[in-house]
């Protein structure tokens, strides 16, 4: 498991964070997103969304636990903090996103642990002094490649 650490000033640095990521993810490629409440995780995602061409706003399905978006590739916005137990999350079918046709973005997303998919790209969003540390770990061999890409864009401590 190789990892990076970017540090976000502000919610555009987040947002551009996510829209990076939109050039270098592929259809199937799955983004595990965990951090407080209020750490940057919508906001990556809405980055994400814009850089993959999705016109629609894009809001934190809190509520409706998946939003679906049209963009150069499907967006699939999954947001797991109303759900504590990890069966019930297995009961909803979210193992159909994985790996699918497009990008999925799972918030929350350690609370699936231990029933994540071996091979996935994580972002935990930490609060720090002057804005946000973003610490990026590559779980498996091609987002090992996502990671490499990435440090080419941003630097290697971004």
């Amino acid at each position: 498991m190789r990892d990076m650490e970017i540090w976000l000033k502000d919610a555009g640095a987040t947002r551009k964070l996510g829209e990076e990521l939109a050039g270098i993810l592929s259809p199937g490629d799955i983004l595990i997103l965990n951090g407080e409440l209020g750490a940057g995780k919508t906001t990556l995602t809405q980055g994400l969304a814009q850089g993959l061409g999705v016109i629609t706003p894009v809001t934190s399905p809190t509520f409706t636990l998946i939003q679906e978006y049209r963009g150069r590739y499907p967006l699939y916005h999954i947001d797991l903090y109303r759900l504590e137990d990890p069966e019930a999350m297995l009961d909803l079918g979210l193992e159909e996103y994985f790996g699918g046709e497009g990008i999925t973005v799972v918030e929350w997303g350690g609370r699936l642990d231990p029933y994540l998919p071996p091979a996935f790209l994580e972002i935990k969003l930490e609060y720090a002094p002057e804005g946000r540390r973003a610490i990026i770990k590559a779980r498996g061999p091609a987002y090992e490649r996502v990671l490499e890409e990435l440090k080419k864009i941003v630097g290697p401590g971004g």
